[in-house]
């Protein structure tokens, strides 16, 4: 029986192609765009969350226990006093790909003709944690560890006070023991992350420099740990967990972008389901549609003994054929638009730089791919398709045969 209804369902939905062929491309442009739309939300999070980790955070930071990041204290109570074994401690783990001191200090930049605050960084220039610096140059040379006079601007920096390599800056800072220290410097390259709330507030020059124009002695703000895996961070955490200081995870140490993710899902989620409804509207509209066109031949087909749980199936089949056919087909262009997006992107420019420090969004956002994401609404568009061709086929179900006869 079953084979028969297919093949009624088939010749029904042959009869009007048009209609077919429209109803198909609703239900394919619907989950194509909803593939792209998800696809693409993924790789901006995704991609601010990874620059956050690899230019900033790491996944895991070692700090005092009194230290607070948003006052960049250069107190000795709230700084690590021997960061260097704390750090070769945390090398020494199978799980950590790189483990250094860094020294964050507050400033002011300052030229001839204008002047800009920022942080400054002080960091060990051999550290493989800072190849995406490195690999990211433009022009000059990289620090070393030994230089006393060089930093490291972002281009986009340099280019907004009109600086270039070679050029001398001044740089205050309040120093440990709470006096305005200054300093003469020069720029010995420029970088370019392609992330530019990155670039245009960063400045970077050699740990042991940065400790004595601060007067931080050989201390430090917080040891950065970057992992081979990110699976392994609660592992490394417990590791290295001690009395005297506080363990960071990425998780903590990136909770605005987290939390932002979690409200751009839910909002997501809603519009997902507002593209799935109007599908599922269009192919109860359809299927309704195909009903009262068809009444007299249902009621033949009640007359002839076809049972009403029959005739729901043979509408549930024609629901089935519209939904296989139409996500097929929105699979098909929905994954060549985020392959699109993932390989090639979409330049934002300047605009990246809208979202202020807090989120490291590039230049260029990316999408991704989400396997378990797509197949899910795959899987609810096809559902909710058979959903909305209940109402259809429950009422060519309730037909009477004499009543649909008569038209």
């Amino acid at each position: 029986m079953l084979s028969k209804l297919w093949v009624l369902a088939y010749r029904d939905l042959g009869r009007n192609p048009r209609r077919t062929i429209m109803t198909m491309i609703a239900v394919a442009l619907g989950l194509a765009l909803l593939i792209v739309m998800n696809g693409y939300i993924a790789g901006v999070m995704d991609g601010v969350l990874q620059n956050g980790i690899r230019l900033k955070t790491g996944h895991l930071q070692i700090r005092a226990s009194s230290y607070n990041e948003t006052d960049l204290s250069l107190q000795g109570k709230d700084l690590l006093s021997e960061p260097a074994l704390v750090a070769a401690r945390a090398s020494a783990l199978a799980d950590v790909q790189a483990a250094t001191p860094v020294l964050w200090v507050g400033g002011v930049l300052a030229t001839s003709s204008d002047a800009i605050g920022l942080q400054i960084s002080g960091i060990e220039p051999a550290s493989s944690l800072y190849d995406p610096i490195r690999t990211a140059l433009v022009a000059g040379d990289f620090l070393t560890a030994d230089d006393r006079s060089g930093i490291l601007l972002g281009r986009r920096l340099a280019d907004e006070l009109g600086l270039a390599v070679g050029r001398n800056v001044s740089l205050t800072v309040v120093d440990a023991d709470g006096q305005a220290a200054e300093g003469s410097f020069t720029v010995c390259g420029l970088f370019n992350t392609g992330i530019p709330s990155y670039d245009e507030g960063t400045v970077l020059m050699p740990l042991a420099k940065a400790q004595a124009f601060a007067h931080a002695d050989k201390r430090a703000s917080a040891i950065i740990i970057l992992l081979h895996n990110e699976a392994a961070t609660d592992r490394v955490a417990a590791a290295l967990q001690t009395s005297n200081a506080q363990v960071l995870t990425w998780r903590d140490l990136n909770q605005l972008i987290l939390q932002t993710l979690e409200s751009s899902l839910a909002f997501y989620t809603i519009m997902d389901g507002v593209v799935i409804l109007i599908v599922a509207v269009i192919i109860a509209n359809t299927l309704l549609m195909a009903v009262f066109e068809r009444i007299r031949e249902l009621g033949i087909l009640s007359a002839l003994g076809m049972k009403g749980r029959h005739l729901t199936q043979m509408l549930l089949l024609e629901a089935t054929c519209l939904g296989l056919v139409g996500i097929a087909i929105g699979l098909v262009l929905g994954l060549s638009g985020v392959a699109y997006l993932t390989y090639v992107g979409i330049p934002i420019g300047n605009m990246a730089s809208v979202t202020g420090n807090s989120l490291a969004l590039g230049s260029t956002i990316y999408a991704r791919f989400v396997p378990g994401t797509f197949a899910g609404l795959a899987f609810a568009t096809l559902l909710i398709i058979l959903l909305a061709a209940l109402y259809p086929a429950w009422y060519a179900a309730r037909l009477e045969p004499v009543e649909a006869l008569r038209g």
